[in-house]
């Protein structure tokens, strides 16, 4: 049994994560727009069929949640990590060279099982199985900051490679920064000899549960449900609302230069949220945190369903929309030791992040549904503001119900 690793060695290893997370974002998430988008053009092949590969992919991470967390609750976070990033650069290796959609549906069903494993959730039960459940806080507000900054590097590095390699030679070299970076970066921060010492028990206390039996006991707990309630209404409205963000815009009366204009907004807010949490609410109840940042996403729909097509009036909305996400991705790495249980941390949240993936990869298909039924958006963004009055209902119910743990 270790000691608990100095800060010197705790900051080193959430640098060192990261680092790593930018690359893994950028790369496995928001790089598919930009290459999708080089592919219909070279290939020929529809939007509908480009991002119907992404959805088979995201249900099959959401899928994966579980067996993951679960594994690295068993200290295997390193070789989890660093070969699944390995593998997913021998993947993107592959979708660089596919002629076919039937390949090119089998490389992103598996990749979306590497991003079960390289992105926020994995990496947030590697902080916890660091530094303890309860000591996480600090270290997935840091890891937060680091990955808010994937897109601002990644896209514009992508699209480069795209106008001087083309799509396939910047998916070549995606694929070096996944098997080399990342993979290396995992495997060096990720040591599971420095890992916090597990709670021990006397021989007349029942030992500490995990596995299955971990999110068995989560699952009698109200605060459990109304979590998982709250995040999966979180994902069925505001990937709705992620996806069609720029034909809703364009709908509302914006020019497309406006449109992105308020795009460009989001991601920096996202960051700026996170270091409001970390200046002013680092010690704060998460329970009493969140039931604050819900409150601003009806707010923020009801805004984009109303507010005059001006660039600054929806560059502001969306501003507080993107600080409440960034904040949000917080909220949910730390919800579960703070509000159900200090057990099993990776099995338990990747029980709560297993249905919430799926239906991210459903609920914007839904959403195309919907608008081509109704005839615009008005419809979209009704079932959306449902969704997100169910996500304020979900959470309060949890942190009412969670006093005491």
């Amino acid at each position: 049994m270790t000691a608990v690793p100095d800060a010197g060695d705790t900051r080193w290893f959430i640098s060192a994560l990261g680092a790593a997370q930018i690359c893994s974002w950028g790369t496995l998430f928001y790089g598919f727009p930009l290459i999708a988008e080089a592919m219909r053009t070279d290939l020929g092949w529809s939007k509908t069929e480009l991002y119907g590969a992404a959805t088979c992919g995201m249900l099959l991470a959401g899928l994966a949640a579980y067996p993951v967390g679960a594994a690295i609750d068993r200290g295997h976070g390193r070789y989890l990590m660093a070969a699944a990033s390995v593998v997913a650069g021998l993947l993107l290796a592959a979708w660089s060279q596919v002629t076919s959609i039937v390949a090119f549906y089998a490389v992103l069903a598996v990749l979306g099982c590497m991003q079960a494993a390289t992105l926020y959730e994995p990496a947030f039960a590697v902080i916890a199985r660091r530094v303890g459940p309860l000591g996480a806080r600090k270290g997935i507000t840091a890891l937060t900051l680091w990955g808010g900054f994937a897109s601002t590097v990644f896209i514009p590095l992508i699209q480069f490679l795209i106008d001087t390699q083309g799509w396939r030679g910047a998916l070549l070299g995606m694929a070096a920064v996944n098997a080399v970076v990342c993979g290396g970066l995992y495997f060096l921060a990720i040591d599971p000899r420095k890992d916090a010492p597990i709670r021990t028990h006397h021989p007349d206390e029942a030992a500490p549960l995990a596995g299955r039996a971990a999110v068995r006991a989560a699952m009698r707990r109200p605060a459990y449900w109304g979590l998982m309630i709250a995040w999966i209404s979180y994902a069925a409205a505001f990937s709705s609302l992620t996806y069609h963000f720029y034909p809703l815009l364009l709908e509302r009366g914006l020019d497309p230069s406006g449109v992105v204009m308020v795009l460009a907004v989001i991601g920096p807010a996202q960051v700026a949220g996170r270091i409001m949490i970390r200046a002013f609410a680092s010690e704060a109840p998460v329970r009493k945190l969140g039931s604050a940042i819900v409150i601003v996403f009806p707010i923020a729909v009801i805004g984009f369903a109303y507010a005059p097509p001006q660039v600054a009036v929806i560059a502001s909305i969306a501003a507080f929309y993107g600080a409440a996400n960034g904040m949000v991705t917080i909220v949910r790495g730390i919800a579960v030791p703070e509000m159900v249980t200090r057990e099993a941390y990776g099995a338990v949240n990747g029980s709560l992040v297993a249905p919430m993936n799926i239906m991210q990869a459903l609920a914007p298909l839904a959403a195309a549904v919907i608008w081509q039924a109704s005839g615009g958006y008005d419809a979209v963004l009704a079932v959306i503001f449902i969704g997100s009055l169910t996500l304020c209902a979900g959470f309060w119910i949890a942190a009412i119900r969670s006093r005491g743990i």
